[in-house]
């Protein structure tokens, strides 16, 4: 079989049955052409040697900050493989989708994965139902998780430079927040998997929307354990919904500048944050760089049986 494996697409999922559809593969070509640009401007923009001065001593920090990067991609990985059957080597390709999703713009990852996932699958409509239910389920569980935690975090909310309007702007956000959950009552209509697949995802989301929080604000307390716990759950809320925003590239950056605004340019955590985008930004480009690795030494050819495929 002639591959049209993407840089990053060389593993197949089990059983291929594609229609011929060339726009489809050239872009995802595009996608991972413009991928690979974006990864080289940004890099260009780094200062390596700061980067490096930057990192804290205590290497805790380390685990945990990995554990932070490839917790969304596994949770990704276990939705998918009970959905799909999809082999480990899948995890590649959802590594290559958040990366695209946070260094292009939101969804140009999912995009990605849904061509991809569509020219190995014998599966119709399937692919791209059950790629939005699980993009809807994530945004749900998000917005429930920092509605959570905006009521547990209310008295470290007060830190922030929002002043008087403190109370007025955590009432509006958690009215934002619970807005969103009116989309279930035209769920018939929305999702496409049965009502016990999108229970399941929903608490794979919440799970690891709950690990992200806390491992998220125990990295920053383990790099700068002045400030209380409880006030790193705030900024990890916020780092959470920022990265909720649609269209938008890279939010960790986009997140630097929301919590220097909030926290002061001069404060010690304001450094911490742009330190942490920055070192998200080096994994980005650190993984990005062995995808491609492994596309380009990986023999060309399907590893995996041609067998049926039920979701």
């Amino acid at each position: 079989m002639t591959s049209t494996a993407t840089p990053f697409a060389h593993l197949d999922l089990p059983t291929l049955k594609p229609e011929p559809r060339p726009w489809s593969t050239w872009f995802a070509r595009f996608l991972s052409g413009a991928l690979l640009v974006a990864m080289a401007l940004q890099f260009g923009k780094m200062d390596t040697n700061q980067l490096h001065n930057a990192l804290p001593q205590n290497l805790w920090f380390l685990p945990v900050l990995l554990a932070l990067y490839f917790a969304l991609p596994i949770a990704d990985w276990v939705i998918f493989r009970r959905l799909w059957a999809l082999p480990a080597s899948g995890f590649l390709v959802l590594l290559a989708k958040r990366i695209g999703n946070e260094v292009l713009i939101s969804y140009s990852g999912e995009v990605y994965f849904y061509l991809w996932a569509r020219k190995r699958t014998e599966l119709s409509s399937a692919p791209f139902g059950a790629i939005k239910d699980v993009n809807i389920l994530s945004a749900l569980a998000a917005n429930l998780v920092a509605l959570l935690l905006l009521m547990f975090t209310y008295p470290f909310i007060s830190q922030l430079h929002l002043g008087q309007y403190t109370h007025a702007s955590v009432i509006f956000a958690a009215v934002m927040l619970m807005m969103s959950f009116l989309i279930l009552l035209f769920s018939r209509r929305v999702f496409t998997l049965e009502r016990t697949q999108l229970r399941w995802i929903f608490g794979v989301h919440i799970l690891r929307l709950t690990a992200g929080v806390l491992l998220c604000a125990l990295l920053w307390f383990i790099i700068l354990p002045g400030p209380h716990f409880g006030f790193w759950l705030v900024l990890s809320m916020i780092r959470l919904l920022v990265g909720r925003l649609p269209f938008l590239p890279n939010k960790e950056a986009l997140f630097a500048v929301v919590a220097v605004f909030l926290v002061g340019q001069d404060s010690a955590v304001s450094t911490l944050i742009t330190l942490t985008a920055s070192t998200m930004l080096a994994l980005h480009i650190f993984v990005a760089v062995i995808l491609g690795a492994v596309a380009l030494l990986s023999p060309v050819r399907d590893i995996f049986p041609k067998k049926a495929v039920t979701s």
